[in-house]
């Protein structure tokens, strides 16, 4: 009768009744303590399920080989081998374990560290939001506390994204230049016909309406006009809280940004909606090709979306600089913001989730894409040059240096002229398609503040710091 496990006579047997197998007591249960299982077949068996043997103790004989003295230095070498090499290797564990242990300290301390920023961070970001007075109202009939954490967009306002999206992207490329489109022999030609005096000090909210007779002009007084371009006057005020930073048609509905962080809506002269989701200056705003969507971005961090079907507060997601500009991509399904750490951040529209992320020279001003959807076109602050980023390859493709300052940049329809401004004069840059070439077709000494094109781009609507319209023409 011998130990399944040792392969000697057991001191004390016991038999396991999963396996029928003898063990020696104290080797078996050290190896049930472990695995909890029959050491010949693998069969759960506890302690508890091992029937004793009773047997006559016999007192083993010496082995033979251990009767001499040479024998017994012999079993005492190969003890002291069998020691040394498990020393040795407790030793190399040791050294494993110290340096495992030491990197969970370094781990341990570095999370620490940021953990502690990250709360510091926090207690002065939420020392400064209380600081900062935000009104209660969201929306013209009283509505929902400010929003302070990202929400995913409604079904229906996604479904209206998505749509919009597919419905534009098929045609966008290949869409025609319409026949009644400026060339670039006529833009070289556009010079200074009409100007009007100063109508708001401080201004660069410039917005020309579809139509092309009206534009929203803003200024630091905290009043919109809505100036007739043809009649050459201000045909109606819009008044909001604060120094206006930005405005910008929606359909037939005016929509004023101001450095209060209120964003107005504004409707046959008539404040439809009020929203304050901004905790700071709201900085600029974007239309979203559905033409009811609006964005707007502020010192807080954040940009908001706002449904002007509902007159309603979507989503408002943070980033981790205060954002200074912003446009939606010409498909809608892309939101691009620039910050004051010099990064421009592109959104999902519908989810809020990061998609890129660019690196500018300073301060991002201003933002646009290209209607065929592959560029986009970025100003930095006090900046000469405008970076144009395919989005293709998320890198920068070409620099464009106008050789003076860059206030404003737009892109006009086809996505042929890139059109920009600022107090030096404004300059007209062309790319031709067929030879990916860049040209500049004009060049005029007339200061703006912000520029934008008329209808199939015929003109450029400027506005100068002193808050007048300038129009050039061909």
């Amino acid at each position: 009768m011998l130990c399944a496990i040792s392969g000697e006579a057991p001191q004390v047997p016991v038999v396991s009744p999963k396996s029928g197998s003898v063990f020696e007591k104290r080797l078996v249960e050290a190896y049930i303590g472990e695995h909890g299982k029959d050491p010949v077949n693998g069969e759960e068996l506890a302690t508890e399920d091992l029937i004793d043997i009773k047997s006559q103790r016999v007192v083993r004989p010496r082995p033979p080989t251990l009767t001499s003295i040479p024998s017994l230095l012999s079993v005492f070498q190969e003890e002291w081998d069998a020691l040394a090499l498990e020393t040795y290797t407790l030793r190399q564990t040791l050294a494993q374990t110290r340096q495992e242990l030491s990197s969970a300290l370094y781990q341990h301390d570095a999370a620490v560290r940021v953990i502690a920023r990250l709360t510091q961070e926090r207690d002065e970001a939420r020392d400064a939001l209380s600081k900062v007075t935000v009104g209660a109202t969201r929306t013209a009939g009283g509505g929902d506390e400010m929003q302070v954490d990202s929400a995913g967009l409604p079904e229906a306002v996604v479904a209206r994204v998505e749509e919009t999206q597919a419905a534009l992207s098929k045609t966008r490329r290949k869409r025609p230049v319409p026949e009644n489109w400026a060339t670039s022999e006529a833009i070289s030609s556009y010079q200074p016909k009409e100007s009007s005096d100063a109508l708001y000090p401080g201004g660069k909210a410039l917005s020309v309406h579809s139509s092309g007779e009206l534009a929203l002009v803003g200024g630091t007084e905290g009043v919109v006009g809505v100036y007739s371009i043809n009649d050459k006057r201000v045909a109606q005020t819009l008044q909001t809280n604060g120094p206006v930073t930005d405005a910008l048609w929606a359909g037939d509905k005016a929509v004023v940004a101001s450095a209060t962080g209120s964003v107005k809506v504004f409707e046959n002269g008539n404040e439809v909606a009020s929203f304050n989701s901004h905790a700071g200056e709201a900085t600029a705003l974007a239309l979203h090709a559905t033409g009811d969507i609006v964005a707007s971005v502020g010192a807080d961090k954040s940009y908001v979306l706002y449904d002007l079907t509902t007159n309603s507060v979507l989503t408002q997601v943070f980033s981790d600089a205060s954002l200074l500009s912003v446009n939606f991509h010409p498909d809608g399904h892309l939101i691009a913001a620039g910050g004051v750490d010099g990064k421009i951040k592109i959104f999902n529209t519908t989810s809020g989730t990061p998609a890129a992320d660019y690196s500018s020279s300073g301060p991002v001003k201003g933002l646009f894409f290209s209607e065929n959807g592959v560029f986009l076109a970025a100003v930095a602050e006090n900046s000469t040059v405008v970076s144009i980023w395919d989005l293709r390859h998320s890198k920068e493709t070409k620099v464009l240096d106008t050789g003076s300052k860059v206030d404003s940049i737009y892109w006009d329809y086809t996505g042929q002229f890139l059109l920009t401004g600022g107090p030096s004069g404004v300059t007209v840059q062309q790319f031709t398609k067929s030879t990916k070439e860049w040209s500049e077709p004009l060049r005029s000494a007339v200061p703006a503040a912000a520029v934008q094109w008329g209808p199939a781009a015929q003109s450029i609507v400027v506005l100068n710091a002193e808050g007048g319209i300038t129009v050039l023409e061909a």
